[in-house]
């Protein structure tokens, strides 16, 4: 079989399946080669760092349940669940528009598939397959290790919180290759493509 023989539609599935696989392999690098809270100094603007995080991207979480339930990550996992089959959707129809969808589109939603599904496989089965978790089926913790303090910003807006990490750098928070993915899409799309989205 030829490759200019294979639709577009499977060539995007591969595309995401090998992005996917891309991600947990650097996420199982970072598990059996480094321990919870280690961090490594590659420059003195790049960390590795092993963090396993509770919610979702660059550590933000909702509420917690009572009762042994943690009712927002079921919620959490429930939403993850619902934007893939609507970023599935979507890209399929966009597929179907042909020619008048530009590809960059197209490569901004399957890097946002990708970090979606890639950061839903952590929470599907993590809780049951690492050593360092004991959660359950839906309840695994997301696997982050990238840090990026970029500079230290100890005067920082209370309204820009989210951006600076504890220790007041800025970049402060620590998160992982899907993650990535899907900041680096939006920005993407936002810059060279929002007349599309009109």
């Amino acid at each position: 079989m030829r490759l200019c023989n294979i639709s577009r539609g499977h060539k995007i599935a591969f595309w995401v399946i090998l992005l996917v696989i891309l991600d947990q392999l650097v996420k199982m690098l970072v598990h059996f080669n480094l321990e919870v809270g280690d961090k490594i100094e590659v420059f003195s603007w790049f960390n590795l760092c092993y963090v396993e995080n509770n919610g979702f991207a660059f550590g933000m979480q909702l509420g917690g349940g009572g009762g042994g339930v943690d009712w927002g990550k079921i919620i959490l996992s429930l939403f993850r669940i619902v934007m893939i089959g609507a970023l599935i959707y979507g890209i399929r129809y966009l597929l179907r528009k042909g020619s008048e969808v530009p590809k960059g589109v197209i490569v901004g939603a399957v890097l946002i598939l990708a970090g979606a599904i890639g950061n839903m496989v952590d929470s599907m089965f993590y809780g049951m397959l690492l050593d360092t978790q004991d959660g359950g089926f839906l309840m695994g913790k997301v696997v982050d290790m990238i840090h990026l303090p970029l500079f230290r910003w100890d005067s920082c807006p209370s309204w820009l919180d989210f951006l600076v990490g504890g220790d007041g750098y800025f970049f402060g928070a620590v998160f992982n290759v899907a993650d990535a993915y899907i900041s680096v899409a939006v920005v993407y799309l936002l810059l060279f493509h929002y007349k599309f989205f009109k």
